[in-house]
Order: structure tokens, then sequence, then C-alpha cells
């Protein structure tokens, strides 16, 4: 038998191209025959399309993600002049170590208000750790904070609360940064040479325990300019 063919202008087309090209005129005439038709019919049949473009919810999370995030908001520097205690332990004292600490907070531009070598009495000292009264090791935080002479400092600057605490280091040694006064001159927790406030509240609470009135004076650097805009 003779294969059928197709003719369409002026070309002999063969019965496989005829058929696809019958089905191409077919599929263009229905797409005109609908083109006004309000597009709500083919809601079943809406583009794949959107499994590749991002959703509102999965931006809206991208956006969440990209924002920093803060674990420890007491440790953000805060714009405003602070107040802070340090207070340099026994075996800071003990180990000469006074004139290291004192240097570090210097050269990072915090003025000293208030400075004094000090005897703590047992009173004072649980008074400064009494929100550690419960812990087993009470007793002997005690103990060792008036085993010896402490040096009582009052520092004031721009976020210096969160700044002392960073120069200062981690709880314990072994995890502070090296470059941070604990992981530089520190080994053990129970060890560990400084004491720094940890909120601007607990800054002035704890100058107003260790300084009597007088002893934090108020004066102004003549670096501040080179310090603060």
């Amino acid at each position: 038998m003779d294969a059928a063919v197709a003719v369409f202008g002026g070309a002999t087309l063969t019965p496989s191209v005829s058929s696809s090209l019958a089905t191409n005129v077919r599929f263009s005439q229905l797409s005109s025959n609908h083109h006004n038709r309000p597009a709500s019919h083919l809601a079943a049949f809406r583009s794949a399309s959107h499994l590749f473009t991002p959703s509102s919810s999965f931006k809206n999370h991208q956006k969440l993600k990209q924002k920093p995030r803060i674990f420890l908001p007491h440790l953000v520097a805060s714009l405003e002049v602070e107040e802070t205690y340090i207070m340099i332990k026994p075996d800071g004292v003990q180990r000469g170590l006074v004139g290291e600490i004192i240097s570090r907070f210097e050269k990072k531009g915090f003025k000293l208000t208030g400075l004094k070598l000090f005897q703590c009495p047992k009173e004072l000292a649980e008074e400064h750790y009494k929100d550690l009264q419960s812990k087993p090791f009470f007793p002997k935080l005690i103990g060792y904070i008036t085993s010896g002479p402490v040096v009582c400092m009052a520092w004031e600057g721009v976020g210096v609360v969160a700044s002392a605490r960073k120069l200062i280091g981690a709880t314990n040694p072994l995890n502070a940064e090296p470059g941070t006064i604990r992981g530089d001159l520190a080994v053990q927790t129970g060890r560990n040479v400084v004491h720094g406030s940890d909120s601007p509240e607990n800054g002035k609470r704890e100058i107003g325990l260790w300084f009597k009135e007088g002893e934090v004076l108020e004066w102004s650097p003549i670096l501040e300019p080179w310090l603060k805009e």
C-alpha cells in the first residue's frame, strides 16, 4: 500500500511529520479559542514554576536566618557611658599581675575613677556573692576572696561592662580566648585572677558596695575626644 502524504504549502510531508503538524495546529486553535476565558478553570493545572520560586514564608525564614543573633544580651556593648566594678582577686595580687591588668583597661581607653588595695571582710564578700550562696562551693569562694588583699577598681566608659567582660574572658580560663586576661594569665576557675560586673546595674551596685562616698572621682581625661565621637 502506498504511504499517505499531506501537501502543505507545496511541500510533501511524511505521515509522522503531518501528524505532528496537525496536532500543533489543533493545540494552537484551542489556545486561541480559550484565550479570553478566565484563568480560574485552569487552577488544577497551575504552573509548576512556583516550586522554584521562594514563597513568602521561605523568604521570611531566610531573613530571620540572616539577622544577627544575640545569645548574651548583657554582653552587647551599649552606646551609653556606663560604670563597672573590676576586682583583682587575691591570686592576681599575690602573683604581681596588678599592673598588667590595669594596663589592659587603660590601653582600651576606659577611665579609672576608683582604685584601692583592700582586705575584704567576710560580710562584704558574702554580700557581693549573695546570688551564689546556695552553691556548694560558696564557703570555699568566700574563703578565697578573703584570703588576702584585693584591688578594687571602678571604671567608666562607653559600653564598658560588655567590653570589660570580653577583656577578662570566660569564667573558666581553659575556655577563655588567648588575648584575654584569663586566657593569658589564669589556669583554673578557682584562681581566675579577676572579677568584672556582668551588667550595668550590677556595676553600680558593686561599686556602691566596695567604695565609700568620695572614693570614686569624676574627672575628664584629655584623650577623651580621641576615644569618642
